[in-house]
């Protein structure tokens, strides 16, 4: 599997679904925050985002937030959803989510990361040896131009979401 292709290609979090996390035998998974789950820097969930979390809890999936954000913004934002948290997880080297496998009590082969930007949070979960959901970005933030404009080629080439685009949800 090349270090950049995801796992699964989804438009938004809220599209995966506990029976598919069941199918793939995923117990766990490691949730990017911004972008992913809320605005960049922003303290307010996407629309379903807080259902989709409590459906999940529900069906005994274990979640982690790992971002690369400083603990400021990721505490509170982590704390007003129930769930632990890794800050600096400095994503796509292995450190902090190998950190996310341990404290969440589950095995490599049963975690998958979700996340919006390939070359942080699908290359890591690659590096890692961990499956990947990457999500379409809500936007193109300005202090990631570059790096998204790179990300529009790969998801072409691909096949997977690009704004605006389709998305495959089987990942194949």
């Amino acid at each position: 599997m090349p270090l950049l292709w995801p796992t699964v290609s989804v438009h938004k979090i809220t599209d995966i679904t506990a029976e598919q996390l069941h199918a793939m035998g995923i117990k766990a998974l490691i949730l990017d925050a911004d972008d992913t789950l809320s605005g960049h820097g922003e303290q307010v969930l996407f629309p379903g985002v807080e259902t989709w979390l409590a459906s999940m809890k529900a069906s005994g999936c274990a979640m982690l937030i790992a971002s690369n954000n400083f603990k400021e913004r990721v505490e509170p934002f982590a704390k007003k959803l129930g769930l632990p948290f890794i800050s600096l997880s400095l994503k796509p080297l292995p450190v902090g989510l190998l950190r996310a496998v341990h404290r969440l009590g589950t095995k490599r082969s049963e975690t998958a990361m979700v996340g919006d930007q390939i070359f942080t949070d699908i290359l890591g979960a690659n590096l890692t040896g961990l499956r990947s959901f990457l999500v379409t970005p809500e936007s193109m933030e300005a202090r990631f131009g570059f790096r998204r404009r790179l990300e529009v080629s790969i998801r072409k080439k691909i096949g997977y979401g690009v704004l605006g685009g389709k998305e495959k949800l089987n990942g194949k």
